[in-house]
């Protein structure tokens, strides 16, 4: 195939300068050309099918796919799990290809969206709409092309129950019972590792498991043949109000779509807004939690709303004013923007973000003075990353996948932490947009000139449009069907994407929202906000674990209070930098940085007080860091704010981009009865009257 062309940069909006990298990978050799001439997704729940051979498995609810050449194997995953870890076990149950295959067939993805991806076989006549949560593989076949479907297990039998050749029961010895349905008559036979068809077919064929619970004849069985007709072809997620996303499906045959809801879709499904019924007799095992099965042509999902604040949600108390301005004379006494070492764009935005925290506090306890101090460094540090000025790295635009990259991210694909390759794209841009959204409020002269620099940065990864004439891709991080973002950018992992740290997530949409209150940008506070909230729930869904819980297996939850890594595929102990024993880091990860929002992450008290209990013990190890130290703090103040406050003042560091001043600020706006245990009410005051 050709090159990709370079998209050509628009006069507006704003694009940072255009560079051609050495190390990211050419798209070219999976999307089909019509796809090329747009911005790519980079941190995909398909990411791995664009990757080296495209051949690695990724979990398509309920199911993990995997392309090989011209077939794709399919398997219901086996969990495996112990205290350390736990993750799904990939077997080829099924692999579906043409009888005669071509040898240098392999596929192409000719089209994708928020909820689904289409993979072409051309020269097999193939083509597989993979929608996230059908219960069903769904192939269509052209060409009157004859069909294999072979398996790594043994064959005990495949029969059609009711000689009506639409249908096919078929049983391996590995205990799993498949359901083969096609639009028109098909005629199968088989051996002891594959089935085939008599003749050459034309239609469609769709595959489902019975689960494990389940029997030929079952509830579940019924529900499968009633919703066989009609089948998904793709699906989008549309973000039309605030606190709200809109799942809708193009569907063809006849008949309700079927598809599947795993626990946080069953949590925020609006049954008011739309018409559909949760089917609880059919339900598949997933590392997610079950997935129960849904009727209905579309889902409207609701969270819990919440209120992005400048300042702290209950206020500072009276007696806390004194230490905190203290505080604030030193820290703003030591910000010297050319006295900053590092030329990392992650680390150095953390620096600015922590600047930028220091004047909010200042205006939140009464203390303007420091403020011009701070306008100062913000001015300096900021500017040259907008301006292309900055000595040793900068942001620079990649037209081949289209979106923004870093002068050292051009060559080496581990710089900046592999943001040349779209890693932590929202990560290191949340802490350059707070900084941002913070000197815009306090100087909107300043706002007003790098407005267009601003926005830029923000779309990179909160684009929410479709245009060919885009300069970056719809909601690079963010995954609308998991309702959580993905950082690991374009490296193939055997296990999915991956993010470790929610907190960092949530401060991105928070800083998006934040900018837009600056700006008066109502949409953006609409979206920033709304996309914050559900990260946030996804958060408390998958990576706090509760006494109680049932998602994970009790050995892993009886271990770990939060998950390190979390993956498609995967929830991992450990971090990319900490051992799981280091729970002062995975505490600390899930924390950082310390803004008001986190009281709303950390809304659960009951949670925040099991987490700290688990992670004190880990203090007394030798070498533990003291920025890490004052995060657990910040949670123990909670529940605790007289013990919290005592160990903060002992500290002899913070995190680079933490302050004295911010955890004063923090534990002295905490309630000095330690709040409600239980948590979880909502933290928007206006919902209390819009019921």
């Amino acid at each position: 195939m050709p090159p990709p062309p370079h998209r050509r940069r628009p006069a507006f909006p704003f694009v940072f300068p255009q560079e051609n990298s050495t190390v990211l990978p050419d798209p070219s050799a999976f999307f089909s050309t019509a796809l090329l001439s747009s911005p790519l997704p980079t941190n995909s729940f398909f990411q791995n099918f664009t990757l080296k051979n495209g051949d690695q498995p990724e979990y398509i609810h309920p199911y993990l796919v995997k392309p090989t050449g011209s077939a794709l194997s399919v398997s219901y995953p086996s969990i495996f799990h112990n205290s350390a870890f736990t993750y799904q076990v990939f077997n080829a149950d099924l692999t579906l290809s043409a009888a005669a295959p071509s040898a240098a067939d392999r596929h192409v993805i000719t089209s994708f969206n928020d909820l689904s991806v289409t993979l072409d076989f051309p020269s097999s006549n193939l083509r597989f709409f993979l929608v996230r949560g059908s219960p069903f593989l769904t192939c269509s076949v052209s060409g009157n092309t004859p069909i294999s479907i072979s398996t790594i297990h043994a064959i005990l039998s495949c029969s059609s129950p009711t000689n009506s050749l639409n249908k096919y029961t078929v049983k391996l010895n590995n205990n799993q019972t498949w359901l083969i349905y096609s639009s028109s008559p098909i005629n199968l036979t088989h051996t002891t590792s594959s089935i085939t068809s008599a003749a050459g077919f034309s239609g469609i064929l769709r595959i489902a498991i019975l689960p494990d619970e389940s029997d030929p004849g079952s509830e579940s069985e019924s529900v499968l043949d009633r919703f066989s007709s009609c089948y998904p072809v793709s699906g989008e997620a549309i973000l039309s109000k605030p606190f709200s996303v809109e799942y809708k499906w193009e569907k063809k045959g006849w008949g309700d779509l079927l598809m599947l809801a795993h626990p946080l879709h069953l949590k925020l499904l609006s049954g008011d807004d739309c018409d559909v019924t949760v089917m609880e007799g059919l339900k598949y095992r997933s590392m997610d939690g079950d997935l129960v099965a849904v009727a209905g042509d579309s889902w409207v999902l609701k969270s819990d709303p919440v209120s992005v604040t400048w300042h702290s949600i209950k206020g500072i108390k009276d007696n806390g004013y004194n230490e905190i301005v203290d505080a604030l004379r030193k820290d703003v006494d030591g910000l010297n923007a050319s006295a900053i070492a590092t030329t990392s764009s992650y680390f150095y935005g953390k620096l600015v973000a922590r600047g930028a925290r220091l004047a909010l506090i200042a205006e939140e306890v009464g203390f303007p003075d420091v403020i011009p101090a701070v306008r100062k460094f913000l001015k300096e540090t900021i500017e040259p990353w907008l301006e292309g000025t900055f000595n040793g790295n900068g942001f620079m635009y990649d037209g081949k996948w289209g979106g923004i990259v870093t002068k050292q991210g051009l060559t080496d694909s581990g710089a900046d932490f592999g943001f040349g390759i779209y890693n932590d794209h929202h990560f290191h841009l949340g802490y350059f947009l707070y900084g941002i959204a913070v000197l815009a409020k306090i100087d909107p002269a300043w706002g007003r000139k790098y407005r267009p620099q601003a926005y830029s940065l923000m779309a990179d990864f909160m684009n929410l449009g479709k245009r060919s004439d885009s300069s970056y891709t719809r909601l690079r991080c963010f995954d609308l069907y998991k309702l959580h973002s993905w950082a690991g950018g374009l490296t193939e992992f055997a296990d999915g994407r991956n993010q470790e740290s929610t907190s960092e997530a949530v401060n991105a949409y928070y800083s998006a929202a934040l900018m837009g209150l600056a700006y008066g940008d109502t949409h953006l506070v609409a979206i920033g906000s709304s996309l914050a909230a559900m990260e946030i729930q996804a958060a408390q869904t998958w990576w706090h674990v509760k006494e109680g819980d049932t998602i994970y297996a009790t050995d892993f939850t009886a271990e770990n209070k939060v998950v390190g890594v979390l993956w498609a595929s995967k929830r991992d102990s450990g971090l990319w930098f900490a051992p799981p024993e280091w729970k002062e880091c995975r505490l600390g990860i899930q924390v950082l940085p310390l803004l008001p929002i986190t009281e709303v992450v950390f809304s659960d008290l009951k949670f925040a007080r099991e987490l700290v209990d688990w992670t004190l013990p880990a203090l007394g190890r030798e070498g533990v860091g003291e920025g890490w130290k004052g995060f657990v703090y910040a949670l123990e103040a909670m529940f605790d704010k007289g013990s919290a406050l005592e160990k903060t003042k002992r500290l002899n560091g913070h995190d680079d981009g933490n302050s004295l001043s911010n955890m004063l600020w923090w534990i002295h706006s905490r309630d000095d009865e330690g709040g409600c245990e239980g948590g979880g009410g909502k933290f928007c005051w206006f919902g209390h009257y819009c019921h």
